[in-house]
C-alpha cells in the first residue's frame, strides 16, 4: 500500500504539502493540489481518515442517499455507485451508502448523519431529503433536476432527459412507428416528468396525437406490483384493449423484460411484431437477450463521478467555477430489437 512518502516523492513536494492537500488545513495552489491528487490516485494512496478528521473537524465522508421499498440495484445503479466511490476515494473521502426506508424519509434524521455532504439520487417533486439537507446547510448534489420550491440554485448532475425521450421517440417514428407505448418512471420523479415532456413534444412535432394508452408510470417503490411493472400494462394495452402498439419504450431493463414476457403470452415477437427500446439497461443483458435490445447509454459511471466533483467544489476541495448544473451526454446504441415498420412481418 502506498504511503504519504511515496506520493510526496513522485509529486516532488513535501509530506506536509501532501497532508495539506487532503486536510485543507492550509491553502495550496491548484497546480500542486491537482498534481498531488493525480499521483495519489495513480498510487492508490488512501490517507488516514481518523487522523484527518481530528485535524479538519470533518468526517471525511459523504452520503449517497437512495430511497427504497422493494428496490433492487440495477446495473445502472451499480455503475453509478462505483463512479461515486472511485471519485470520492480520489479526494480521500469515504462513501456512506444510505438506503432510506420510504416510511422514514419524512423524519429529520438526515441532519445527524456523520457526513460532510451528500449525493441525492432519484429526486422527486418536493423531495423531503433535499428540504432537510438544505435546511441544515449540508452541501448536496442531486442526480436529477431539483423541484423543491424552497430550494434554489442547487447543484445537480443529470442527463438531458427531455432530449433522451425526444430522440428515442424520433428514432422510432423515423422507423415508421406511430403507435408507441411509453413505460415511464414513477410520475413523481423529476426524470419522469422531463421524459414525459420529451415524448409528448416528439409526437407533437411529428403531428401525432398522444393517446391515453401510450404513457404509463411505474408504481410507487413500496407497491407489490413494482417488480412486475410492464407486464400488466402490456397485457392490457396490446391484449385486452387491442391498441395495436408497434413499439414500446421501457424505463429500464426490468420493465422491458416484463413487457417482453407479456408479449410472449400474447404470442408476439420482439422486433418482428413489436419493437422494444430500453432507456436504462444492463449492457450484458442487452447484448445477451435474443434479439439484442436497443438501448440508451446514459453513462452512469460519469454521472456518479461528476456528482462527487460538484460536491467537492462545495466542500472547497476543488475550485468553484460556479458551474452548478452538469449535463452528461447520452447516445442511442442500436442493436436488433427495433425494426423499420415496413419490414415487420405481419
Amino acid at each position: 500500500m502506498a504511503k504519504i512518502d511515496d506520493v510526496a516523492k513522485l509529486a516532488q513536494v513535501s509530506k506536509g504539502t501532501v497532508s495539506n492537500v487532503f486536510s485543507q488545513k492550509r491553502p495550496t495552489s491548484n497546480e500542486v493540489k491537482e498534481r498531488v491528487l493525480r499521483i495519489s490516485k495513480q498510487l492508490n494512496y488512501v490517507p488516514n481518515h481518523i487522523a484527518r478528521s481530528l485535524v479538519t473537524k470533518k468526517t471525511m465522508a459523504i452520503g449517497l442517499t437512495i430511497p427504497h421499498g422493494n428496490f433492487l440495484f440495477s446495473a445502472f445503479h451499480t455503475q453509478f455507485i462505483n463512479g461515486v466511490i472511485l471519485e470520492a476515494s480520489y479526494y480521500g473521502y469515504r462513501v456512506l451508502l444510505d438506503m432510506i426506508p420510504l416510511q422514514k424519509v419524512q423524519t429529520p434524521f438526515l441532519s445527524s448523519y456523520p457526513i460532510d455532504g451528500a449525493v441525492v439520487m432519484r429526486p422527486t417533486t418536493n423531495d423531503e431529503r433535499i428540504h432537510l439537507l438544505a435546511s441544515e446547510n449540508i452541501p448536496f448534489v442531486t442526480v436529477g433536476r431539483v423541484m423543491n420550491s424552497t430550494v434554489l440554485n442547487a447543484y445537480s448532475v443529470d442527463n438531458d432527459n427531455q432530449a433522451v425521450s425526444y430522440h428515442i421517440c424520433k428514432y422510432l417514428i423515423e422507423k415508421g412507428h406511430r403507435n408507441i407505448m411509453f413505460l415511464n418512471a414513477n410520475e413523481l420523479m423529476t426524470v419522469s416528468i422531463d421524459r414525459k415532456e420529451g415524448f409528448i413534444k416528439a409526437m407533437e412535432d411529428h403531428h401525432l396525437h398522444v393517446e391515453e394508452h401510450m404513457i404509463h408510470h411505474k408504481p410507487d417503490l413500496s407497491s407489490n406490483v413494482y417488480m412486475d411493472y410492464g407486464y400488466e400494462e402490456t397485457m392490457t394495452t396490446l391484449g385486452k384493449l387491442g391498441k395495436g402498439v408497434t413499439a414500446i419504450i421501457a424505463d429500464d431493463d426490468r420493465a422491458a423484460f416484463s413487457a417482453i414476457n407479456a408479449m410472449k403470452d400474447l404470442n408476439l415477437k420482439v422486433a418482428e411484431d413489436v419493437s422494444v427500446f430500453v432507456i436504462c439497461g444492463d449492457l450484458s443483458m442487452m447484448v445477451q437477450s435474443n434479439p439484442s435490445l436497443t438501448s440508451m447509454d446514459l453513462q452512469p459511471s460519469e454521472l456518479g463521478a461528476q456528482s462527487v466533483r460538484l460536491l467537492m467544489k462545495q466542500l472547497g476541495v476543488l475550485p468553484n467555477d460556479f458551474q452548478r448544473n452538469v449535463i452528461i451526454q447520452s447516445k442511442i446504441v442500436e442493436r436488433n430489437s427495433c425494426s423499420t415498420l415496413g419490414n415487420l412481418v405481419k
